[in-house]
């Protein structure tokens, strides 16, 4: 047996992967060595069945937290502020109340993610918050609303970012947009759900002596408890825990992700000084920054868009029928743009485009107030554009990032960060500037060209580090580090590059 043959079989054999796979990562990541290493493995059917596996059961678990988070909205419509006597900016304050321990408990709960399973996490955290939807729907003031709306916030936190971080865990860079996106678009596909069922929820007003209102929080809400017994069993923990994979396939899920991004760190621990050296970076202040406007656009119209189309003369039941479109069309594009943006490797123009769609919707809706018609129409336009570039900006920043940690602080961060627009949304669109809203579309507007700038900040960033690894690596600054050296880097690996 030759020395090279006995390297290969030594190396394919080693328990840690990682540790044996000696290629760095760089633009082009596919075909590369762990093809090699594993000539039994079918890429293309692991592929099929992490898509099967994965990212099917996060989009149901996201599509039930974000139904459960915005069918206040619906309930709205259907009476809640009338029986529950609230007048001025009360219904603001109750949305409001969300927004503070959903920001302040991101970091802390992708932490506890590290430490629990998956399964385990993200399952309980998708009861409590089924359980609190379905109390809600017994309040009897205002009070009893806002700690509803608290805790729901807390037990909320953990969901989407831990659900980008265990994606981003699974596939590479180049094939993530197309994941992402449909995993985000459970948002629009919960918004075009909610007002279908709000729609037959709200013939419900009277039985058994309650609103039409109170019955959607209770139905929805136990949906969402029954469905996260199931979802306990049925989601993925990450590649090197699941028993749905052979140990090869195990192996070579990991191998193909170390050559594209590096050395994940799964093992070791998240401690207060790893989260500040990874808050060193830039970068991370910045992707905050990119989310945050588009988030003040995509709750502004997620909590009010009923509100703004039964203003516009339309029925309850009207209403929450004519919601459900806007949504739909957001999901079409989405996907759309998700696969252009993954065939193409480019994320930045994406970005500009989508947006584009999204300010000129907001600018409609602005200044156009006799035509209920093109008023509506924009309404998609705003939806479209808006939780289209969102996952292309979640996706393009996660998924620069290399390994467990600065994953999982980068994301948390993004999200807890960005969410901070829940608050400035819910308190822009106020019952006193119906129904023409000048100042919620004018602040929508603002976030939005908030949003443009960083992501425009961003993309001469990464470009302008990879030109300068370039050089670098054209002058031989960094030989004196080991290839095990720059692995566990992740993404500040001189030899990494970033997607633009």
């Amino acid at each position: 047996m030759s020395d090279t043959t006995a390297s290969l079989q030594e190396r394919v054999v080693s328990p840690d992967v990682e540790k044996e796979y000696n290629l760095a990562p760089y633009v082009k990541a596919e075909g590369g060595d762990y093809k090699q290493r594993f000539p039994n493995v079918n890429e293309a059917k692991v592929v099929r069945k992490i898509d099967m596996r994965v990212v099917p059961v996060l989009c149901i678990l996201y599509l039930l937290a974000f139904l459960d988070r915005v069918n206040i909205s619906n309930a709205a419509v259907f009476g809640l502020k009338r029986d529950l006597k609230l007048g001025g900016n009360e219904f603001n304050t109750a949305l409001v109340v969300f927004f503070a321990p959903y920001v302040l408990f991101e970091i802390p709960s992708n932490a506890l993610l590290k430490h629990f399973k998956p399964h385990v996490w993200l399952s309980l955290c998708m009861f409590l918050f089924g359980l609190i939807t379905l109390l809600q729907g017994f309040t009897q003031n205002l009070g009893g609303l806002i700690a509803c709306r608290f805790f729901l916030g807390v037990v909320e936190s953990g969901v989407f970012p831990a659900c980008f971080y265990l994606i981003a865990m699974w596939y590479k860079r180049s094939e993530a947009q197309k994941r992402y996106s449909f995993f985000f678009s459970s948002t629009t596909l919960a918004g075009g759900f909610g007002g279908l069922l709000a729609s037959a929820i709200g013939k419900m007003d009277g039985m058994r002596g309650y609103s039409g209102w109170r019955w959607i929080f209770i139905l929805e809400g136990t949906l969402t408890c029954v469905v996260s017994f199931i979802l306990y069993f049925a989601i993925a923990d990450f590649p090197e825990e699941v028993t749905w994979l052979s140990q090869d396939e195990k192996d070579f899920v990991k191998a193909r992700l170390y050559e594209d991004v590096g050395h994940s760190k799964r093992h070791e621990p998240l401690t207060p000084k790893s989260v500040l050296e990874v808050f060193k970076d830039w970068k991370i202040i910045v992707g905050g920054f990119m989310y945050l406007g588009l988030i003040v656009p995509a709750y502004g119209y997620a909590y009010f868009a009923p509100t703004i189309i039964q203003s516009l003369g339309y029925g309850a039941i009207r209403t929450q029928l004519l919601s459900v479109p806007p949504w739909a069309c957001a999901f079409a594009l989405a996907m759309l743009s998700a696969t252009f943006s993954d065939w193409l490797r480019m994320r930045y123009v994406f970005v500009l485009a989508t947006t584009a769609v999204s300010i000129t919707g907001f600018i409609i809706l602005l200044v156009v107030h006799d035509n209920r018609h093109l008023q509506y129409a924009a309404l998609f336009l705003a939806a479209m554009g808006t939780y289209s570039a969102m996952p292309i900006i979640v996706c393009w920043f996660n998924t620069n990032l290399g390994g467990h940690h600065r994953r999982a602080v980068g994301t948390a961060f993004q999200v807890g960060f960005g969410n901070i627009g829940g608050i400035i949304a819910v308190f822009s669109f106020l019952a006193k500037d119906a129904p023409k809203y000048i100042p919620g579309y004018s602040i929508a507007i603002a976030f939005i060209a908030i949003s443009l700038v960083a992501n425009t900040v961003y993309f001469l960033g990464v470009s302008w580090e990879n030109r300068r690894r370039d050089r670098q690596a054209a002058d031989g600054v960094h030989a004196h580090l080991s290839e095990d050296e720059k692995k566990r880097m992740g993404d500040l690996n001189p030899d990494y590059r970033y997607f633009t």
